[in-house]
């Protein structure tokens, strides 16, 4: 077992930071099995508890019963030492939530998004940080990393958004800087459907799953990819930007070329379109026809489950997901995605298996937070936890 009384103060931080890694990994922990893991003496890990819960990191949590009459009193992190900021940014409307460092949300707020962009969208999500901190009772300072999911592709390197057509101002302002300037904490921009795939990892239908993907499917299509428990963002950021993947369609027509082929084939206005087009009624909304139940409104159903049984195979066939998990207006729907389910039985030995999302429209919020509470660890406490990938280190410049 290692004594630490000798220990020079770098390394005894750093076996502090072991400490509390553990902590985290396994709470609720004892001393005792603490120092068992660690291998630390109990003395020294009695020393490092007794720091890191003065300093406020750990707090009590019961007791674990040991021996006749003994027993060990149980520590985990404690969750209201920091919190974070998650931001879903969509076309239309931005919600912003603040959660404690276990992930639990304490406040959350939904408005409309500025769709002026640039510096307005910085000011509109201070406003909102201001005050869901008052409404809390949250000192501000408290606050310590974010995150903000955007309908865009994020250049992991530059880190800047590169395509971001439903709101001005963006792809020539650096907005990952501006939010870290304006705040006073990191804030790392992500790929709004990547967010969402964070947020079935973390709390939805890709817990415990090492390979998935999170398709949403509405007006538009994307995916997120998880790989190994690991986000795949690829050399630009547009890695699952499926939307033009040459199916339903083709490729090399020109008025497909800035939608995508897909898209155009199976997002909420070709369902439409179809529909009309096939003699249903015109000017019904993409839940309108699917509440229909009328004979048009199962052949348009049919065909684009189809088409997107298509796509599901060739995304198998590259990436090999155990589960894909469909989300957004159209790819919530069960009876849609049963028949995706019907459609790939047909085309491949062994499908992954299809389900819609259990988060709905949490999935962003919940992905922003998950992001943001990663990016906290890997920079604050120099931890890189299990499933965690390390953010980008110029999405980390000012951290603590």
């Amino acid at each position: 077992m290692t004594d630490i009384s000798g220990l020079a103060p770098l390394t005894r931080q750093i076996t502090s930071r072991t400490v509390l890694r553990t902590i985290i990994d396994n709470s609720p922990i004892s001393r005792a099995e603490l120092a068992r893991v660690t291998g630390l003496s109990k003395q020294a890990m009695s020393e490092i508890v007794r720091d890191l819960e003065v300093e406020g990191w750990v707090r009590e949590t019961g007791r674990t019963q040991g021996g006749v009459g003994r027993s060990a009193v149980n520590y985990e992190l404690d969750p209201g030492k920091a919190f974070l900021y998650g931001v879903d940014i969509g076309g239309t409307k931005v919600h912003a939530s603040i959660a404690d460092l276990s992930g639990t949300v304490v406040g959350e707020v939904l408005e409309a998004t500025d769709t002026r962009g640039g510096k307005h969208l910085v000011e509109q999500l201070a406003s909102l940080l201001e005050e869901l901190t008052t409404k809390a009772g949250i000192e501000p300072q408290l606050l310590r990393m974010g995150a903000v999911g955007i309908p865009g592709a994020v250049d992991p390197k530059t880190r800047r958004i590169t395509m971001m057509p439903n709101i001005a101002g963006m792809t020539d302002f650096d907005f990952e800087a501006a939010l870290r300037e304006r705040l006073g904490f990191p804030m790392v921009l992500e790929n709004d459907v990547n967010v969402a795939a964070k947020g079935e990892q973390a709390l939805g239908e890709g817990r415990d799953i090492d390979n998935f993907v999170f398709v949403a499917l509405g007006t538009g299509i994307g995916m997120g990819i998880i790989s190994e428990r690991r986000l795949i963002r690829g050399a630009r950021g547009a890695a699952g930007e499926i939307s033009t993947l040459p199916i339903g369609g083709d490729p090399f027509n020109s008025t497909a070329f800035s939608s995508g082929v897909l898209e155009t084939s199976v997002g909420s206005a070709a369902i439409r379109s179809r529909y009309a087009g096939s003699g249903g009624v015109d000017g019904l909304t993409v839940r309108e026809i699917f509440e229909r139940q009328d004979a048009v409104a199962d052949t348009v159903i049919d065909e684009v489950a189809r088409t997107v049984a298509i796509a599901v195979a060739a995304i198998a066939a590259v990436l090999d997901p155990e589960r894909v998990i469909f989300g957004g207006s159209v790819g919530s729907r069960a009876e849609l995605i049963d028949r995706v389910g019907h459609h790939l039985s047909r085309c491949m030995p062994v499908p992954p298996a299809c389900v819609v999302s259990s988060l709905g429209n949490r999935a962003g919020i919940l992905g922003a937070v998950a992001v943001a509470q990663e990016g906290f660890y890997e920079s604050l406490f120099g931890l890189h936890l299990r499933g965690v990938e390390p953010i980008a280190a110029k999405a980390l410049e000012g951290a603590e």
